[in-house]
């Protein structure tokens, strides 16, 4: 038997889909890949890299509330999301990085 993702502290069917899409279906899956093989699974179905949902994820497989993730631990986490992103998405040309961080860009469909 299988339990949604949405189980986990933290998570919803947003999350649920996202990860679903990524070919992660249940709470015991994730929680077998932890927190960055996941995200990294994310990230190369194509989702958007967010250090919000990032961290989320790490607070709600350790069974904590989202907004407990401060000061240094959350520095070093987000240390881990740049690796992540860095390791796993697509190379882009410098302009279209630019115009992604600026903004200009259309989100893509399937923000996480």
């Amino acid at each position: 038997m299988t339990t949604p993702i949405s189980t986990i502290r933290n998570l919803g069917p947003a999350m649920e889909q996202a990860f679903a899409q990524a070919g992660i279906s249940s709470a015991e899956e994730l929680r077998a890949l932890g927190t960055d093989k996941a995200y990294a699974a994310l990230l190369r179905a194509g989702h958007r890299p967010h250090f919000i949902a990032y961290y989320v994820l790490e607070m709600g497989l350790q069974g904590r509330p989202w907004n407990d993730c401060k000061g240094e631990e959350k520095t070093r986490l987000r240390a881990r999301f740049d690796r992540l992103k860095t390791e796993n998405m697509p190379r882009t040309s410098a302009l279209d990085s630019f115009l992604d961080e600026i903004g200009v860009r259309p989100a893509s469909p399937s923000k996480g």
